[in-house]
């Protein structure tokens, strides 16, 4: 085993509880799917939100889903002229067989943050 890292992120639609706790669980699935996890495999994770996102801890999606041996941070993202509102991202930390490749998830408006990053679409 050894020890990955890989990156994610969603656009919510709007600044209120459910709305964070289920764009942050969609995203939490998915790459638990992709990259054939489960919440046992993970270090820990943290989290960044826009500013304009208040209305709850992603951590809490994450606590509600599994993962609540898993050392959790939330943080707000910096202010950029211009990035895109209301966006969750994900740094995840996560032990898996060596030859496993981790598959970055972007969904939603967030794809476009990294179109550079294969299958992360």
């Amino acid at each position: 085993m050894r020890l990955f890292a890989l990156r994610g992120a969603t656009d919510v639609v709007a600044d209120e509880r459910e709305a964070i706790l289920d764009a942050t669980a969609t995203l939490l699935r998915e790459i638990l799917e992709r990259n054939a996890l489960r919440p046992d495999d993970v270090v820990s994770a943290l989290f960044t939100v826009t500013g304009d996102l208040t209305a709850e801890f992603p951590a809490v999606a994450a606590r509600e889903n599994g993962f609540s041996a898993v050392p959790l941070l939330c943080a707000r993202e910096i202010e950029v002229p211009g990035a895109m509102p209301r966006v969750v991202r994900v740094l995840m930390h996560y032990h898996a067989p060596e030859e496993h490749r981790p598959q970055h998830v972007y969904l939603g408006e967030a794809r476009r943050l990294r179109l550079d990053l294969e299958g992360a679409q």
